[in-house]
């Protein structure tokens, strides 16, 4: 492993838990423990599994303009998001492209925590400091506070444990509680589409959190290729394969995060980079769009694989596939051409000069299972 990839907190522990480490986004990560990705996948889905997602990037912007300078530079609205709530949101680019995907929990007292994708929070530091630097107090945390996701049907009892608060928080709330003598951050949110958390933890805390969530009998320690494999069954993106700067929050299938009061006909509408784009493509229609795919053979379609029509016409591309072990069927998603977007519309993908069928499908493949109260 090069010595040059970055390490979370939780480093030794993976190793002691006897990881299987890859290179992931500039850091050393585990892709699966001794129990394998399938039964790793299965356990979260039934029980409750542990991610260490310190890699991420958490960014807290503070002052009595925050809110307002970060709504210049996303679709969302943060002027209204609620203290203790959190909200899903875009970096857009002036051609309405995403330069990285977000999010967004006001703490209150003019305080916003950000969490952005490790491949890019270098840039998206850059990016805040560049246009908003001068209104607001922007600090990168690093290095300060790691990131950990217990996710799961179980994952509830088994945090309430820890504090019982967190057992009345619903989808997407966010608030400060104490775990193990550690100021913490926890929402109830997450990437695989079921019930959980995400646990904001000073990084010298981290591995005794983790520690004692993974003494909990209801709970494995599951690595990136589980989690993977989770957000693919959820029809969650994935930042770089299935959205990028060239791609826009019509085309990705991501027009309901767009808030009500930023859109066209908003109380706030445009403000932000590529809103004229993303405002004509919704009146005017876009040549291409994200669209589930499912596979009518047990032949996995990858990432990259070209989708065709009945004539042999290239219509598409895939940009995340594989095996969803929930459905125990091969799952997908593509950009396809616009004509081709109806739900059982029959294409084919190309698998090693091989036709496999497929179906535009709904998403998400499996039911989400958030709570809601």
């Amino acid at each position: 492993m090069s010595e040059t990839l970055h390490k979370t907190p939780l480093h030794a522990l993976h190793l002691e838990l006897g990881a299987r480490m890859v290179p992931f986004a500039g850091y050393e990560m585990p892709v699966q423990y001794p129990l394998g990705v399938m039964k790793e996948h299965l356990h979260t889905r039934e029980h409750a599994g542990l991610f260490d997602v310190s890699h991420m990037g958490q960014i807290r912007l503070s002052g009595p303009q925050a809110a307002r300078a970060l709504e210049s530079l996303v679709p969302v609205d943060i002027l209204d998001l609620p203290v203790g709530m959190q909200r899903y949101a875009m970096f857009t680019n002036a051609h309405g492209g995403i330069l990285d995907d977000l999010m967004v929990a006001n703490l209150g007292n003019d305080v916003l925590l950000l969490v952005v994708n490790a491949a890019c929070k270098e840039q998206d530091l850059a990016h805040l400091r560049q246009h908003i630097g001068e209104q607001c107090l922007i600090e990168p945390l690093f290095e300060e506070r790691a990131l950990l996701a217990l996710q799961g049907p179980a994952a509830a009892s088994v945090l309430q444990r820890l504090a019982p608060e967190v057992a009345s928080m619903t989808f997407m709330q966010f608030r400060k509680v104490t775990l193990l003598d550690q100021d913490c951050y926890v929402s109830r949110s997450g990437y695989t589409g079921e019930d959980g958390y995400e646990i904001s933890v000073p990084s010298a805390g981290a591995e005794a959190l983790a520690r004692r969530l993974l003494a909990e009998p209801e709970v494995a320690a599951i690595g990136l290729g589980a989690r993977d494999s989770l957000r693919l069954e959820a029809g969650l993106c994935l930042y770089g394969h299935d959205m990028n700067d060239q791609t826009t929050p019509v085309q990705a299938s991501l027009l309901w995060a767009l808030s009500k009061a930023r859109r066209a006909d908003g109380a706030r509408a445009g403000g932000f980079p590529g809103a004229e784009t993303i405002f004509a493509e919704q009146q005017q229609g876009i040549a291409r769009k994200r669209v589930g795919l499912l596979p009518l053979e047990r032949t996995p379609v990858r990432e990259g694989a070209e989708i065709v029509d009945e004539h042999g016409q290239v219509v598409g591309q895939v940009c995340s596939g594989g095996f969803g072990p929930t459905l125990a069927a091969p799952v997908a998603m593509g950009y396809v051409n616009s004509e081709h977007t109806a739900l059982d519309s029959a294409l084919w993908a190309l698998v090693r000069g091989k036709r496999v069928a497929l179906k535009v499908s709904r998403m998400p493949f499996v039911t989400p299972r958030y709570y809601r109260g």
